[in-house]
């Protein structure tokens, strides 16, 4: 992947740093995009031939000025998310609409950006990160798992419609993974979820990582519109 350059959201942590790392051990220039620059300095510091700029994907006009600063991108993953739960019935419009704006319509603007390069140089890969519950469901999510199964259908549509411009469109859908946002959670629902995970363990965030940088490297250049499940066998 030397020469190419990688765009990745939600990268000051977590998973999307994960993917940042991989992505430039596999030879990539880097963009890490977030919201905290604080973070993303610091993050940027440790990883060789990278930069970093501010994003909002809650925000059309901060995704078009941070994809303006970073230039062309060959290698777009789209991984910033955010969560807020709650039944359905109870769930105010404002929880609904900043979890779809952020997951799903700031995921298919970043991808606006990218293409029309894409489509010039006939070479593309873009990777979203969806959720094992995209598939499966969960209770107490509905605005969540809503925009991770339109990220799902996304990849699917946008697959067939770039193909034939060699550009390959892919989704990784993470079970538990161990990260900042999963570790302020009961150790009575960590049992609970440890429960129905075949392989008895939590994943890694470079668990995740290591499918994103496959999707991204040539190996993976006759796969597309594919979905995989890196869960531990939670969802199969």
């Amino acid at each position: 992947m030397t020469n190419r350059t990688a765009f990745v959201t939600g990268a000051s942590r977590g998973i999307g740093l994960a993917c940042a790392r991989a992505l430039a051990d596999a030879g990539c220039r880097v963009v890490l995009a977030a919201r905290d620059a604080a973070k993303l300095e610091a993050a940027s510091a440790e990883i060789p031939n990278s930069s970093w700029v501010e994003i909002d994907l809650g925000s059309p006009a901060s995704i078009e000025a941070a994809f303006a600063k970073a230039g062309k991108i060959d290698i777009l993953v789209n991984n910033a998310g955010m969560t807020k739960d709650g039944l359905a019935m109870r769930m105010k419009k404002d929880a609904w609409d900043q979890v779809i704006a952020t997951n799903l319509t700031g995921a298919f603007l970043a991808i606006q950006q990218v293409l029309p390069g894409m489509v010039k140089e006939r070479w593309g890969r873009i990777i979203n990160i969806s959720s094992v519950v995209g598939l499966a469901g969960n209770p107490g999510q509905a605005n969540y798992v809503a925009s991770k199964a339109g990220l799902i259908g996304l990849t699917k549509s946008l697959a067939q419609e770039v193909g034939s411009r060699n550009i390959t469109v892919n989704a990784v859908a993470p079970g538990f993974i161990e990260t900042d946002m999963t570790a302020s959670l009961s150790q009575e629902l960590k049992d609970g979820m440890l429960s129905r995970i075949p392989l008895k363990r939590f994943g890694s965030a470079e668990n995740v990582s290591a499918a994103v940088r496959f999707f991204a490297s040539e190996e993976a250049n006759y796969i597309t519109g594919h979905v995989l499940n890196v869960s531990g066998g939670m969802y199969m």
